[in-house]
């Protein structure tokens, strides 16, 4: 790929980002399941879980809260009862939902989930930033504005 596109731009540097991007990406799944038995996809359901009081939540709410599709957050819920991380409890307030309760089992896993994530953002992201901290904010609060907000989803159900 040349290193200047259409418009002048230095697709080098999209190429960098996106590189690092997936790397780091990779990385911290490693780490993960290194040092917790879980995948990225499994610390990102528990994560949510167990930053909530009752340690439960909703499908629709954990979809929302990491940008997944309800069916797919189902089925990976699926996986999780199967490994013992989570269970699914009735909803009293409305027969078509359930909730999302995270087990003993889950619960330590997301604690050496919690470690060795720290550990790994430390040594390959942090550390790396450095003081160029603030201009990395800057960069990502304009991409973001650019993309602007996320959808929701159309049907609230779950």
């Amino acid at each position: 790929m040349p290193n200047e596109g259409a418009g002048g731009h230095d697709w080098a540097t999209w190429d960098a980002y996106h590189d690092v991007w997936r790397r780091l990406d990779r990385a911290l799944d490693h780490a993960v399941q290194q040092g917790a038995g879980i995948s990225i996809p499994e610390f990102e359901i528990l994560i949510g879980l167990h930053r909530e009081p009752e340690h439960r939540l909703r499908v629709r709410d954990i979809a929302a809260g990491i940008g997944w599709e309800k069916s797919r957050v189902s089925h990976q819920v699926t996986r999780m009862v199967a490994r013992g991380l989570v269970e699914r409890a009735d909803c009293p307030t409305d027969g078509r939902g359930s909730w999302v309760e995270m087990t003993p089992n889950g619960r330590r896993a997301v604690l050496a989930g919690i470690r060795a994530h720290t550990g790994a953002l430390e040594d390959l992201f942090w550390r790396p930033v450095g003081t160029d901290a603030e201009t990395l904010r800057s960069v990502s609060a304009r991409v973001q504005d650019a993309i602007g907000p996320d959808e929701p989803e159309a049907d609230a159900a779950g």
